[in-house]
Formats: structure tokens, C-alpha cells, sequence
């Protein structure tokens, strides 16, 4: 049995999109190809009771077993030898995908405290969408009053979208809460003034 948002996409949000964006093609219309689930651990990578205890979680989170990354070269800032464990990546596709990203919409994210929803500078020119979740207790399969250590993760929502607006509004369809990054505007509207004064400026003499 498909799960229920992929029964979505296929049913509802294909024909939405190929609307809205003005798709001829149904092949060229973006969908989720894989999501990728990082936590790093820096040092703590060593401890082997604590890398289990990180495995167990994240197994449980993702719904698959994690394998392990590793430090591409040494930093002795941080104590870290090449080789040596870095962190927990998991990488979800098909049926695993879709029903970790029903539950990360509708019962994780809503659990943040404070949430305001997803910026949308989180997305890359290349389509992608990545951000940070600081808590990993905000997924019910995790017993808050089991955890030691509260941990955060990166997770990328990989598509197959060439383009900033067409992956917003593909996860919009999945009501992933988007909202726009007012400081990063007003970051780039700044830039412009300044560049424009500076071109207007006389010069000395």
C-alpha cells in the first residue's frame, strides 16, 4: 500500500502544479527525489555508547539504519583524526521518504516551540531545500524521557527541480509552512542601496 502522500502527489498535487506552473510535459513536473537526514556529533563520534545511543534514535526517527560518516581530515581545534567518526546520515527514498515527510510535517515541525515557520532561503539554486531541526525530540518516536542528550539535525529535501520557485511550490503542495526571509531581503535590498549611493557619489576633486 502506497503511502498517503505519495497517493497525494500522484493523485492531486501532479495535475496542481502542471496548473499553477504552466506544464505541458507531466515528466517535467518537480517531485521529491530522496531527503537526507544529518547529525553530527564531533567528538562524541568516539564515545561508542553514545554513537549507539545515536543510532538507536535515529533508526527510529528515520525508520532505516544509519551509516556512519567520517572526518575528512583532521582538525585539532576539535580533536577530530581523518578517519574518524563524524556523525549519522540517513537517506530516504520511496515509501520510507513519504512517510517520514508526513510525519515530520504534520506532527514534528508543528512541536517546535516558537515556530514560525521555514524561511525560504533555505532553498538552493540547484532546488534543493535544507535546514536544521535543533531538537530531535520533536519526533514522537522519540521518548523524551529516555534521551540523555537533545540532540539537532540537518535535513535536505532533494528534487528535481532546476529552479528556486518551483521547489517552494512543490513543498507548499505537501503544506510545508514556507514563509519568506524578510532579513535576508532587506540584507539584499541594503547591498543595492549602498552599491547605487556609491555610484552616485562624486568624486573628490
Amino acid at each position: 500500500m502506497n503511502p498517503r502522500l505519495k497517493e497525494k502527489y500522484n493523485k492531486e498535487i501532479v495535475q496542481s502544479l502542471m496548473t499553477k506552473l504552466n506544464f505541458k510535459n507531466i515528466n517535467a513536473v518537480p517531485k521529491i527525489e530522496k531527503i537526507v537526514l544529518n547529525m553530527g556529533l564531533g567528538q562524541e563520534g568516539l564515545d561508542k555508547k553514545k554513537m549507539e545511543i545515536c543510532i538507536k534514535d535515529m533508526s527510529s526517527i528515520s525508520g532505516q539504519y544509519p551509516v556512519k560518516t567520517k572526518f575528512k581530515k583532521s582538525i585539532s581545534n576539535f580533536k577530530s583524526r581523518k578517519g574518524s567518526n563524524a556523525g549519522l546520515k540517513v537517506t530516504l527514498r520511496n515509501h520510507r521518504m513519504y512517510e517520514f515527510l508526513d510525519r515530520l510535517v504534520n506532527i514534528a515541525l508543528p512541536r517546535i516551540k516558537d515556530f514560525r515557520g521555514l524561511k525560504d532561503s533555505a532553498c538552493d539554486k540547484f532546488g534543493n531545500f535544507t535546514f536544521g531541526v535543533k531538537e530531535h525530540i520533536i519526533f514522537p518516536e522519540i521518548n523524551f524521557d529516555k534521551v540523555e542528550t537533545i540532540r539537532g539535525m540537518d535535513i535536505t529535501i532533494v528534487t528535481s527541480s532546476n529552479s528556486k520557485e518551483n521547489t517552494i511550490s512543490l513543498l507548499k503542495e505537501f503544506n510545508f509552512p514556507i514563509v519568506v526571509d524578510n532579513e535576508k531581503k532587506k540584507k539584499k535590498f541594503k547591498k543595492i542601496v549602498d552599491i547605487e549611493n556609491k555610484e552616485e557619489k562624486p568624486e573628490k576633486g
